[in-house]
């Protein structure tokens, strides 16, 4: 599907990371494998270090603290929010909705819009695409894009294939109504016949958490998981990405009337630094103009690896300047999207510590 959306900007990113650190040789002893093929394995796919929260932290403790910073250092007001998504896959309720608890939390008005939305991988697209929509209401002038996931409660620590690639984190990203005539070109697709690559089997009503799906078993390829746990097709997800997401990024190439070398950064999901770079590969994009570090630095936090890639590797340079940006997001669902647009000027773009 195609869409396109005009007068809309992002005027702020910030990204929420745990302090607590875990490098890959930290955890080597978690694995059933021998060190030495775990660190051959870290060579190629670029296991480092990633963050993790501990026990007692939820979503919404990361998403109340970064508005808080906000808040404090005068970059949003509580009443310039008009509508908040909270884009997540590890809510701290069923119900009630997670935005309500942070609503409450942060004293927010009650004239305005909190949605959960249950997406992963894609997650910030979705939340983009969701808040260009709300600003086509005369209300609603500023939206809070939310993006947090806990992956590390649902990874186990002896999956040696997800574990050392997940991350937790949260990112908080202002959206709003622009001057500029300058188009927004998306597009989003869905293949729900492939939804089986990427899930959590127990835990929802189909097969509620158990003393028995939390049993650890070894599944045949050395990880020991249960069915509380992410499970992931690795080999078919690499294959997904790889054949489905160049084609369709050509297709918005084309929608929008330009050339690959006409967009200045590539700033996609990172689902490893291995797959990034041969999605590079074939689209023929310079790692330079397609950063594929923040897993190995950070870990993968699902929704939340865009805007870290922007803050992380573009940082201060997007306060005074002005990219035309290609995003990507691709993974559970099997869910793929893609926007470009131009992003730049922005009030703040930081991380900061939880």
């Amino acid at each position: 599907m195609n869409l396109t959306f005009k007068n809309k900007k992002i005027s702020g990113i910030l990204t929420i990371l745990p302090r607590q650190e875990y490098s890959f040789e930290d955890e080597l002893e978690n694995y059933n494998f021998p060190p030495e093929k775990s660190l051959r394995l870290k060579k190629i796919m670029g296991y480092d270090r990633h963050r993790l929260v501990d026990e007692n932290t939820c979503v919404s403790d990361m998403v109340a603290f970064g508005f808080q910073h906000l808040f404090d250092a005068g970059l949003i007001s509580r009443d310039d929010i008009d509508a908040m998504i909270l884009v997540t896959q590890t809510p701290d309720y069923l119900m009630p909705p997670t935005t309500s608890i942070v609503h409450g939390r942060l004293g927010l008005k009650q004239d305005m819009i909190c949605l959960d939305v249950n997406q992963g991988c894609a997650g910030f697209l979705a939340g983009l695409i969701e808040a260009f929509f709300l600003l086509g209401q005369d209300s609603v002038r500023k939206v809070a894009v939310v993006n947090a996931d806990i992956l590390s409660r649902k990874t186990s620590r002896h999956d040696r294939n997800s574990f050392p690639l997940i991350g937790d984190a949260a990112a908080i990203t202002i959206v709003e109504r622009d001057d500029s005539p300058a188009l927004i070109y998306a597009n989003w697709k869905v293949d729900g016949s492939r939804s089986s690559a990427l899930m959590v089997p127990a835990g929802g009503m189909k097969r509620p958490s158990s003393p028995e799906t939390a049993l650890l078993s070894d599944s045949g390829d050395g990880n020991l998981r249960s069915l509380d746990h992410l499970v992931m097709d690795g080999t078919g997800v690499f294959n997904f990405v790889q054949t489905e997401v160049p084609v369709m990024i050509e297709q918005l190439l084309a929608a929008a009337g330009l050339a690959g070398t006409e967009i200045d950064y590539y700033m996609f999901h990172q689902p490893n630094r291995f797959m990034i770079e041969k999605l590079a590969d074939r689209l023929n994009i310079p790692y330079e103009k397609m950063p594929g570090n923040i897993v190995e630095k950070f870990g993968n936090a699902s929704g939340v690896t865009i805007p870290t890639n922007l803050t992380y590797n573009l940082g201060p340079s997007l306060i005074n300047n002005n990219y035309r940006i290609c995003l990507a997001g691709f993974g559970t669902g099997l869910t793929w999207s893609s926007l470009i647009m131009n992003i730049g000027n922005l009030s703040f773009c930081q991380q900061i510590d939880y």
